[in-house]
């Protein structure tokens, strides 16, 4: 891979980025059935919030980690994440009018759990979690 190609993949800026457009893109596809700019409006609640979620969770699922031992550090910090993620999107697309909410939060929750779980899962196997 080349350098420059390197620097992007490890760039929190094009992290961030990334999830502000594929989330916000997701979000205005969800509530595609409404009159704008409920959709765009949707889309960047939903942009702002990835973009939010992206740069704190790697640093919750850390903090996280170090609480817990044995099979509880496999399990505990991305479920506590899936929560805290769940009850803050659906708050805020609620008191933002979001038309829907769960097919709107489905997706940015699938991808930011599924990161969660597989970087715990890989910071606690470097520190031998379940032996």
């Amino acid at each position: 891979m080349p350098d420059a190609l390197k620097r992007l993949a490890r760039s929190g800026t094009v992290h961030v980025l990334f999830a502000f457009l594929a989330m916000g893109g997701w979000a205005v596809f969800a509530n595609r059935a409404y009159d704008m700019p409920r959709p765009l409006y949707s889309g960047l609640v939903q942009g702002v919030m990835s973009a939010g979620l992206t740069l704190f969770l790697k640093s919750v699922i850390d903090g996280l980690s170090k609480r817990f031992d044995g099979l509880t550090q496999l399990w505990a910090p991305p479920l506590i994440a899936c929560l805290g993620s769940t009850a803050a999107l659906v708050a805020i697309h609620a008191a933002s009018g979001t038309p829907e909410i769960l097919k709107t939060v489905a997706v940015p929750l699938l991808v930011s759990t599924s990161y969660a779980t597989i970087y715990n899962y890989s910071i606690s196997a470097r520190r031998g979690a379940g032996t």
